[in-house]
């Protein structure tokens, strides 16, 4: 008869604890290689860069606001036109600035030819003088024929009295001659006509009525975008009121704020990849950094943190860098929006740049020429009235 010895609760549960020990050692030994792993890709890859996703786009927002008062005729464009820049946009009513303009024209014609008179006026001045000199001179020589006939007893002292008097006549007449010639000479010494100073009022009267007349066809001071159009035909604008925007979305950048225990080895110029939430990581922007910001920014919000208090708690401020694309065709390629979330990651490598610029800026920043040249359409006109109002006379 064989007799069954039954295992003990140990002797049970010793392959137990050997499974459980061996499993903790290899989670040990994973967790050991992971650190490892993480270590050495912490120091020579993710240490050298700095990223964040709290990234938006930005750009030049051109307000189309009127300059003078007017109704609204014609709308050129809607939002999200592309228009060039120079092309129109609002059309306003024109009837009273065409007749400001034409009784401008006309003020600098009238004014123009009495500047011409005025010199004419000169030279008849300086006719009447030269007669007057004449008239003097005779009268000089009739009074002293006439003494020395007195003295001989050929003529009368009444005579020499009459004689003498005609003489003081002439002078009188001479010398109120030479006032009128110096008057008149006040009047245009060291002008021409087209730089007399009563040419040059009428002449920036007809300037400001033509800028009036002009600036009722609002033009799109750059190349770009329609965006946010208010404005309605019929409508009655004032100066300043805006009407739509455009936006030169070839020329925009990116706002990143990143923390600022992230800014420490970070520098003006260092490259950036860009990826946006649209394209996902298939599309890769190149970038740079243009500028640190000068400040947090809750530091120039309306109403800016007080910290003086006795519940302060502390809080990791961002601070907003400034990236500028590289590669503009890029964005030809794969368009961005104002408004869109990026990520960033800066290249820390490169550590020989500024953390603040330190040149002075010598070319703007953004410009537009399109009302200089307003200015010079006005200066062409002008020209062209005066020269029509000048055949003939003084130059």
């Amino acid at each position: 008869m064989s007799t069954q010895i039954a295992s003990t609760p140990n002797e049970a549960a010793q392959p137990n604890k050997k499974k459980r020990s061996f499993m903790l050692r290899i989670l040990g030994a994973c967790v050991l290689v992971g650190a490892v792993g993480f270590g050495a890709w912490y120091v020579l890859e993710s240490r050298w860069y700095e990223g964040t996703d709290d990234a938006y786009v930005n750009g030049n927002v051109v307000q189309i606001t009127p300059q003078i008062t007017g109704t609204v005729v014609s709308i050129g464009a809607d939002d999200g036109d592309f228009v060039k820049q120079g092309d129109t946009l609002v059309t306003l009513d024109k009837a009273d600035a065409d007749v400001a303009l034409e009784n401008a024209a006309a003020n600098l014609a009238n004014t123009v030819r009495k500047v011409r008179g005025l010199y004419s006026t000169v030279s008849g001045a300086q006719a009447d003088v030269a007669v007057r000199q004449v008239a003097v001179q005779k009268a000089k020589a009739d009074y002293e024929r006439r003494v020395s006939l007195t003295n001989s007893g050929a003529i009368s002292a009444e005579e020499l009295s009459h004689a003498q008097d005609a003489l003081t006549a002439a002078e009188s007449s001479l010398t109120t001659a030479e006032q009128q010639l110096q008057t008149n000479k006040v009047l245009v010494d060291d002008t021409i006509v087209a730089s007399h100073p009563d040419v040059k009022a009428a002449a920036s009267q007809y300037r400001a009525a033509y800028l009036s007349e002009i600036r009722t066809t609002m033009v799109a001071p750059v190349t770009g975008y329609v965006a946010k159009r208010s404005v309605q035909v019929g409508q009655r604008v004032q100066p300043g009121a805006a009407l739509m925007a455009v936006v030169p979305l070839h020329e925009v950048w990116i706002d990143a704020n990143f923390k600022e225990t992230q800014l420490t080895h970070m520098r003006i110029g260092q490259p950036v990849e860009v990826t946006s939430d649209v394209y996902g990581h298939a599309v890769k922007y190149r970038g740079k950094v243009l500028e640190l910001g000068v400040g947090t920014g809750g530091a120039f919000s309306l109403l800016p943190a007080q910290n003086a208090t006795g519940n302060w708690i502390k809080i990791v401020q961002r601070i907003p860098v400034r990236v500028v694309f590289t590669d503009p065709q890029q964005l030809d390629q794969h368009p961005l929006r104002i408004g869109m979330s990026l990520n960033t990651t800066v290249d820390l490598h490169d550590k020989s740049g500024l953390m603040l610029a330190q040149n002075v800026p010598t070319q703007p920043a953004f410009s537009t020429d399109v009302y200089q040249q307003q200015l010079a359409h006005a200066d062409e006109q002008v020209a062209q009235i005066i020269h029509k109002n000048m055949a003939g006379g003084a130059k």
